[in-house]
């Protein structure tokens, strides 16, 4: 853990949130709490671990960089 007060810690789940609510939350009305759970829960699920590409892992997927790390072991 870094010294306290150093932003570079929440600099990655800051990306994550901006990016759940520019690419789920701002595009939709759920009309119900469990529309929005499950609405979330399919973006993270299904887009961002699976197939949305990464700057961190070379504009990849998660997936293709798995694939391909496996590869080399």
């Amino acid at each position: 853990m870094s010294r306290k007060g150093n932003c570079y810690d929440n600099a990655f789940i800051e990306s994550f949130w901006s990016s759940l609510k520019y690419e789920v939350v701002y595009h939709q009305r759920f009309a119900t709490f469990e529309q929005a759970r499950a609405a979330i829960f399919n973006y993270i699920e299904t887009f961002y671990n699976r197939t949305r590409l990464h700057s961190s892992l070379a504009y990849r997927s998660p997936i293709t960089f798995e694939s391909q790390l496996n590869q080399h072991n």
